[in-house]
């Protein structure tokens, strides 16, 4: 049988984590590309969900590296800036991709309204950038400074 304590411990991390300003955030990103992956499934060029299908995938593994601490357990990688360069790269896809498909999706609803949600996710990833930029700047300012005793 199933031990149903350590579900409810990762159900209980979950809970506790989206509710940290870091995890609210990854919450929302995860909604968003899936409620724009729906929009430019529904639209008749569903050529832009490769975008909103990765940013979510990416977004779901960095909340479940954040969320069971992996992040303290692999320091073979640099989990912040992976996290830095994964927001600004989603949030220069979601502008670029959305600005296109509000320009171009004359008569296509579907398609205007998945622009118009990915330029809120835009945002919404630069946001996270510029807050996981400041976490890299706080950590730097925090760092030992080698000294010269002898």
């Amino acid at each position: 049988m199933a031990d149903t304590t350590e579900t409810g411990g990762v159900l209980q991390q979950l809970k506790s984590y989206v509710t940290t300003r870091k995890g609210t955030i990854l919450a929302a990103e995860i909604l968003l590309s899936l409620i724009i992956l729906i929009c430019y499934a529904a639209s008749r060029y569903g050529g832009y969900t490769a975008v909103a299908i990765c940013e979510m995938v990416f977004a779901i593994v960095f909340l479940v590296i954040f969320m069971l601490n992996l992040d303290k357990q692999f320091k073979l990688v640099n989990w912040i800036w992976s996290d830095f360069f994964r927001a600004v790269i989603g949030s220069l896809l979601y502008l670029i991709t959305s600005l296109i498909c509000v320009i171009g999706g004359a008569g296509d609803g579907a398609r205007i309204a998945g622009g118009v949600f990915g330029l809120v996710a835009g945002i919404l990833f630069g946001y996270d950038a510029y807050i996981t930029y400041l976490a890299l700047k706080s950590s730097r300012q925090h760092s030992a400074a080698p000294t010269d005793e002898a």
